[in-house]
Order: C-alpha cells, then sequence, then structure tokens
C-alpha cells in the first residue's frame, strides 16, 4: 500500500471556472471567504477553481447552482438512503416540531426516543434490546468504547482499558473514536491519542500474503490475529474489539467465510466485548438491516448513524445487549456520558418514518435483489488494465486500480494523487456522476448509491466508471 494522503473522501478538488457571472461563482467565493470545509485541501480552491455548490436533490440526483445534474452514486456520505425530497420525510418534521421544539433525554425521556429505541430493538440480532442515542457514528463509537471500559469497572476488571481494531480502518474523528481509527493521516496531527489502541490486519483478501488462494482459511488467519493481540497485550488489559461488518477505508473489505464466528468465539473464550461498527452498514446498505444478518453473528455493542434517518436528519446510535446493560441498571450506577441533542424529537421521528418506508416500499429487497446485477456490472470492468480487484456487497462496492493486473502493482504515492484527483474524480464529476475516490489504502473507487437505486442506475454508474477508466488507462501518471 503505497498511498498515505491524509483526504477522507476525494470528490473534486475544484470546478474549473468558466464563467464568473454564474450562480456558483459567488457561491463559491462567499464558502472561501466563511465556511471551512471539512476533511478538505482549503488551498485548492481559488478564483479559477470553485468549491462545487450543490443546492437541491430529487430522487437519486442532485443539482449544482447552474442547474448542472448528478447522479448521487455515494448517497451523500452512505447516507441519503432513500433519495431527496421525501414528503413523508418533511411531514414527520414538522409534526414534530409542532408539538415540542426540544428536550433532553437525560433524566427524562419523550414519545418519539421511546418509540426509536423500541424498534431498534426489534430489528437488531440477538438480545441487543437497549438503545443509547447519539448525533452521529463518531459519537457512538467513542460512547461505545466508554460504556465498555466503565463495564469491566464494574464488573472488577480495572485494567481493561485497551482496544483492538483493524488497520486502515475508520471509526471517527473525536479523540477516543479516533485512537480507535487505523489511518495514520487523521491520527499523527493529534498525537498523542487516547492510550491503548491496538491494531492487527484488515481482511484485504485481494492483498493476502497468507492464504492467498484459501479465502476461508485467510478468514481464520485474520481472526487468529485478533486472539493474538489479546494475548500478546494481556486478557485482563483488553475491553473492546471495533470491526465493521464490511470494512470502508480501504475499499470495502468483505469478511470470509467464518471470520466473524471466530471473533466472536475469541471475544466469548476472553471476555472481550465485540462492537460493529456499523455507521454505514447498517440500515440496508448491505440488504439487511444489521451486518450479524448478513454474515450470522450478534455483536454485543451497534453502532450505527448515517442511513438511521435516510440523511434528512443528524442522529446516531449505541445499541447494546441486555448482558452490558445489566450493571448499570441497579442502584445509583449511571453511564456519566451524553450528548445535548442526541435523541433529538425531531431527529427519532424521521428516523421511524424512514424505518417505516424501507419496510413499506421494500427498499432491503430492492438492494437483494440487485446485489448480483452490480456486482456482474463491476465485474465486466475487469477487462480493463487499469482494474484490479472488485469487492462488495449490497450496496456498497469498491474498484480497486492497479498500474499492472497480472502482478498487482499499485500506484505510488504520487501516481496516486494525480491519477484520483488529477484525473479520476474530476472526470466523473464532469460526467454527472459523483462517487468517492479513496486513497486511504490502495487506490479505489467507491460506489454506494441510494437504496432505491434501479438497474439502470447502476447501468449509468457503471458506463461512466468504463470511460473514465478506459481513458485513465492510456494515460501515464
Amino acid at each position: 500500500m503505497g498511498c498515505e494522503m491524509t483526504t477522507d473522501q476525494i470528490f473534486t478538488d475544484g470546478v474549473t471556472v468558466e464563467n464568473h457571472k454564474q450562480a456558483s461563482h459567488e457561491y463559491s467565493e462567499r464558502a472561501r471567504r466563511h465556511l471551512w470545509l471539512q476533511m478538505s485541501r482549503m488551498g485548492a480552491y481559488d478564483e479559477s477553481h470553485e468549491i462545487p455548490i450543490i443546492v437541491r436533490g430529487e430522487g437519486t440526483r442532485v443539482y449544482d447552482a447552474n442547474g448542472k445534474e448528478y447522479f448521487d452514486g455515494i448517497s451523500g456520505l452512505f447516507t441519503n438512503a432513500l433519495g431527496h425530497g421525501r414528503p413523508e420525510m418533511a411531514e414527520a418534521a414538522t409534526k414534530a416540531w409542532g408539538e415540542m421544539a426540544f428536550f433532553p433525554i437525560w433524566t427524562y425521556a419523550h414519545p418519539n426516543a421511546i418509540a426509536l429505541a423500541e424498534k431498534l430493538a426489534s430489528l437488531a440480532p440477538g438480545d441487543l434490546n437497549r438503545v443509547f442515542f447519539t448525533t452521529g457514528g463518531a459519537e457512538a463509537n467513542e460512547s461505545a468504547w466508554k460504556l465498555a471500559r466503565q463495564y469491566h469497572k464494574l464488573r472488577g476488571d480495572s485494567d481493561r482499558y485497551k482496544v483492538i481494531s483493524r488497520d486502515i480502518a475508520y471509526h471517527g474523528t473525536t479523540m477516543g473514536a479516533l485512537t480507535i481509527t487505523s489511518l495514520e493521516g487523521y491520527r499523527e496531527p493529534f498525537q498523542p491519542l487516547v492510550p491503548g489502541a491496538v491494531k492487527v490486519p484488515a481482511v484485504n483478501f485481494y492483498r493476502a500474503t497468507e492464504h492467498a488462494d484459501d479465502f476461508e482459511a485467510f478468514g481464520l488467519w485474520s481472526a487468529h490475529h485478533i486472539e493474538e493481540a489479546i494475548l500478546r497485550e494481556g486478557p485482563e488489559t483488553v475491553a473492546a474489539v471495533f470491526l465493521e461488518p464490511v470494512q470502508n477505508a480501504g475499499g470495502c473489505f468483505t469478511p470470509p467465510p467464518g471470520y466473524w464466528q471466530a471473533v466472536r468465539e475469541i471475544c466469548d473464550k476472553y471476555g472481550v466485548i465485540l462492537v460493529s461498527d456499523e455507521v454505514i452498514c447498517a440500515f440496508g446498505r448491505l440488504g439487511t438491516w444489521f451486518g450479524g444478518q448478513k454474515y450470522d453473528y450478534v455483536p454485543d455493542i451497534i453502532t450505527a448513524a448515517k442511513g438511521i434517518t435516510a440523511g434528512y436528519a443528524p442522529l446516531g446510535a449505541m445499541i447494546v445487549s441486555d448482558r452490558l446493560a445489566e450493571p448499570f441498571q441497579d442502584g445509583d450506577t449511571s453511564f456519566p456520558h451524553g450528548f445535548t441533542w442526541a435523541g433529538h424529537p425531531m431527529s427519532t421521528a424521521v428516523a421511524l418514518a424512514s424505518i417505516g418506508i424501507l419496510e413499506r416500499e421494500h427498499v432491503l429487497e430492492n438492494v437483494q435483489a440487485n446485489e448480483g446485477y452490480f456486482r456482474e456490472s463491476l465485474n465486466s470492468l475487469r477487462d480493463l488494465p487499469i482494474v484490479g480487484d472488485v469487492r462488495g456487497t449490497g450496496y456498497f462496492w469498491g474498484v480497486e486500480l492497479v498500474k499492472n493486473q497480472e502482478t498487482r502493482e499499485t500506484f505510488g504515492d504520487k501516481e496516486a494523487e494525480h491519477l484520483l484527483r488529477g484525473f479520476i474524480s474530476p472526470e466523473m464529476f464532469k460526467r454527472g456522476l459523483i462517487c468517492r475516490s479513496d486513497d486511504r489504502g490502495d487506490p479505489v473507487v467507491q460506489l454506494a448509491p441510494p437504496l432505491i437505486s434501479t438497474r439502470e442506475d447502476i447501468d449509468f454508474m457503471v458506463g461512466i466508471l468504463r470511460d473514465v477508466f478506459t481513458d485513465a488507462a492510456g494515460r501515464r501518471f
């Protein structure tokens, strides 16, 4: 893996200005003066290179300030599961606002939070029946590590504070979540981080150096590294293991058969809490409500956000097993942790409306029905010499790009910079496709469209990928 750039996602590094009188230019100049973009190189924008200005959305499409249409191939940021312009969502939000502006769930409760907690418990696997709300995914992961540490303390295991996560993995940028995150470009500016981070290999079968001819054996080898890390650190010091059902950073690493079952067994053996980070994967992204239903495992904690409201309001959740919640149910014990806006009446109402649409319109079934077609369509790109690997599941896919298809030689840092930032991302955008070029491992282009997307939408995305990759294959970077 030769790429160590610090960008999170590359949509575009600025749109070349064609007409200073267009609406986009005024917006861009105002934004440059006052709006600090997240995960962005602010110096990339100037009077000749505009910030892309998206002003509205309709279904699976969004439109810029000049009226140009784009297909939202990354669902905003793995978030807009139901597309834009849903009147039911506006109605749910308006009703909630009419009833109450805000009230906290610190020693109080309100009906929307109660109803959503009940609904999430009914959808989650196993005995995950307790819901702690946050406002986003990083906060959910931060909460899970803190809960794991306090749970062990309450049981007399005061030395259990360490957390194991996989290489390249992203779990958020708050200080605790950033510690769990394994991307050095994100971590280095804020060192020293919270003590206790332990890293193990990701399940990147395409780059496997062991068991490269046996996916299942590779999975058991990967799980064994978690057990080795627990034993090396001392089981009495390890609080939790954090894993995504399908790892996002690095490009949609799917788990080998038996991997999750082996990890579950290892965590049970050593009394370690298993956290399934489903900030991206939950609520239909994989074709199921949660990753455990896709891969047949039950974690101790699920963290979720993004698709929980289909992007219509900020909300996150930590869904906890009855076993972990039990010590907090007696006497004067509390979990001294929370966020002002967590479980907001409007956000929880919108989440209930979103889940209702997913159920009524059989959206998960749409993902399941099209998963094979999506895979086959992307696999058709393998005839292009720049395409190395296609991986993913559901509506969550990555295409890894290589210099040499036969040897799997990857691009160096500067080459990947020119390939992704200099050509592929702006070219996709120019052709009306918003997707993600991920440079946090080997170069990958990711697609995660709204869950309502059709086969025609898939054809549109793959067609643009083919055209752009064909052009890229004929260039030198």
